[in-house]
């Protein structure tokens, strides 16, 4: 059986937990030995066997971005002829598989990482392109033959979004954490060359600077921390220029209040990020929206307990007293997911960080439980078996 995956992100270009749940789902799924897996990615030439990258074309190089997506995806869609199913992950994607799919009459299955409707930011970065985006979106999540969602609250979202969907199609079958490749490893010198003090407690954030993971309502929290704890923020990739302005201004003022605020705006190795997570206290994860959050797997994995937000696929993995403190929130139901009070979230964010940092010990009992359920739930062994099972499915009916 051939499948072809359809993706924006795949090494060495991931910036985001579609990207790593990319080329993990490959690499689970090539390891079985029973299917031909070609990769069908956006960018440059891979040296990988079966995979090929495709750069933007030169005709629509002064376009809108979501037209030269659009150009990647017909390059795409006609490399994918032969396949017996298709498989495509998020917006950028989607348009590649659907016309794959019409052309070559194969099923196309679509990956749900996150939905547009629930970013409606997006036209700050887009502009007229999030039009189109929401276009390819939705026509391709009705017409596809099934629908994987990351989360239960994933999937009740696609539901929610995309009412004309059979709900039958629409399966969960989760993100998940190598284990093996996170995992706990201390390296104080990593840490103080990024400028973080490894004897000091710290909060630590990693993300992008993006509406929808919630930077700016933490370092509002920040300000309530305890003198004595860090704040630790690997944040890059700004999606505007204007959410980039807001964030330095936030951080430029916290800093004029208090010492330990370090900010790394590039993105870091994979070795580095876990020396960082191996040497903080708690790991902080604000999203106002969150499919599930990779992030959290990672942190868990190294050990760290997680202070999380209520909100998406996010109490799926970080269980409330067990692995971490889930923040409770209320939230705008204009698909912005802004908090109905955001003094209040704002609040509550800063007490659950406070509880964590008032009892180590706790936190460290917490963190070693998150290890524990990274591992034992979130495989990506199981979940290349999941995957496979819909597959099946879907060509048992196609």
């Amino acid at each position: 059986m051939r499948v072809d995956i359809l993706t924006k992100e795949y090494p060495p270009t991931i910036y985001g937990g579609a990207g790593v749940h990319v080329s993990e789902l490959v690499r689970a799924l090539r390891a079985r030995g029973d299917l031909d897996v070609r990769v069908q990615a956006f960018g440059p030439p891979r040296d990988e066997e079966g995979t090929t990258g495709y750069p933007d074309l030169p005709e629509l190089a002064a376009a809108n971005a979501a037209l030269q997506t659009m150009g990647v995806d017909l390059t795409m869609a006609a490399a994918s002829a032969g396949a017996d199913l298709v498989h495509s992950h998020t917006w950028y994607a989607n348009f590649g598989g659907h016309v794959a799919g019409l052309l070559g009459g194969m099923p196309h299955l679509v990956t749900a990482h996150s939905l547009e409707p629930m970013r409606p930011w997006k036209a700050e970065q887009l502009g007229g392109g999030y039009r189109l985006s929401s276009f390819i979106e939705r026509t391709a999540y009705e017409g596809a033959a099934a629908v994987i969602a990351v989360s239960d609250g994933m999937r009740k979202d696609v539901l929610r979004s995309y009412p004309s969907v059979d709900p039958a199609k629409v399966k969960v079958v989760h993100n998940g954490i190598d284990s093996q490749l996170w995992h706990h490893h201390e390296d104080a010198d990593v840490v103080r060359g990024l400028g973080i003090d490894p004897d000091r407690p710290s909060v630590v954030f990693v993300g992008r600077i993006t509406r929808q993971k919630g930077l700016p309502y933490l370092l509002r929290a920040a300000a309530a921390l305890p003198p004595e704890a860090q704040l630790v923020l690997l944040a890059g990739a700004p999606d505007t220029p204007e959410i980039k302005a807001e964030v330095e201004a936030l951080i430029d003022g916290l800093r004029a209040q208090r010492d330990g605020v370090v900010w790394v705006p590039e993105m870091l190795p994979r070795a580095q990020v876990i020396a960082v997570l191996s040497a903080g206290s708690v790991f902080v994860c604000p999203s106002i929206y969150e499919p599930l959050g990779i992030v959290n797997l990672e942190a868990m994995a190294c050990d760290l307990p997680v202070v999380a937000t209520a909100t998406g696929g996010i109490p799926e993995v970080v269980v409330h007293g067990e692995t971490g403190w889930l923040v409770p929130i209320e939230q705008v139901q204009d698909g912005t997911g802004t908090p109905v009070d955001p003094d209040k979230f704002v609040a509550d964010l800063a007490a659950a960080l406070n509880e964590a940092l008032a009892d180590l010990d706790r936190a460290k009992r917490f963190g070693l439980a998150g290890r524990r359920r990274a591992v034992d739930s979130f495989s990506w062994e199981s979940i290349g078996d999941r995957t496979m099972e819909v597959y099946r499915e879907v060509l048992g009916r196609a």
